[in-house]
């Protein structure tokens, strides 16, 4: 039986402890996820060994501040399997801007993701706002899933240049990107001070077993 979770917009079977997402656009699967039917209602589950989104919801987050209607600001958005998600959650009123550098996750990302109306595809780098000055609005959330070092000042860039004063961002921390010879829990508390000093983290998740050497941050502006 499918119902409505705690978090808005996304939706459970708890007895399987699976996730769900409202389908956007019916009959139509994005990676290979199942579509399952309730009440003439279409639901696409949300696998969180590919979703880092829907770890840290299962990993006990109370809430991910996406909202129906929402504008987002998705960097790293690689092939589309989150993307869509959040596609689904914003519904047809919100809209997802989705930045990746390379140009052959982003063909997959509109092969995938070509019937969303609410998703604008841009090959850009994250690390240049400026290159996206005219193609981004303000935004209600920054998402970012950028596996770099300098990970944590391109999020800060971005939400000085595209964030709304009352707006949240949330960054999912790959510890091997930042340093891959330190450990784990070290490098998510030296991320954690930084963003500290920007910003207030108003939640933190390790994903395992989900994600390995993963954690995420929900943070807002002070």
């Amino acid at each position: 039986m499918i119902t409505k979770s705690k978090i808005f917009e996304v939706y459970e079977d708890r007895a399987r402890k699976n996730l769900y997402t409202l389908n956007l656009t019916p009959g139509k699967r994005v990676y290979d996820e199942q579509l399952v039917r309730q009440n003439n209602i279409e639901y696409r589950e949300w696998d969180a060994y590919s979703s880092k989104l829907a770890a840290v919801i299962l990993n006990k987050c109370n809430n991910i501040f996406l909202r129906k209607g929402d504008v987002v600001l998705y960097l790293g958005s690689a092939s589309g399997t989150t993307v869509s998600h959040v596609s689904d959650i914003v519904g047809k009123d919100g809209f997802v801007f989705a930045v990746d550098v390379a140009p052959r996750v982003m063909r997959d990302l509109i092969f995938n993701c070509g019937a969303r109306k609410n998703i604008s595809p841009i090959l850009a780098n994250a690390n240049h706002t400026k290159e996206m000055i005219e193609r981004v609005s303000m935004v209600d959330v920054v998402y970012q899933d950028v596996a770099q070092k300098d990970q944590v000042d391109i999020l800060l860039k971005n939400m000085k240049m595209f964030l709304k004063k009352d707006g949240y961002a949330i960054i999912a921390i790959k510890a091997r990107s930042i340093d891959v010879t330190g450990h784990p829990k070290q490098i998510f508390r030296e991320v954690m001070e930084k963003l500290e000093k920007e910003l207030i983290v108003v939640d933190y998740k390790i994903l395992e077993p989900y994600q390995k050497d993963h954690a995420m941050f929900i943070c807002k502006n002070k």
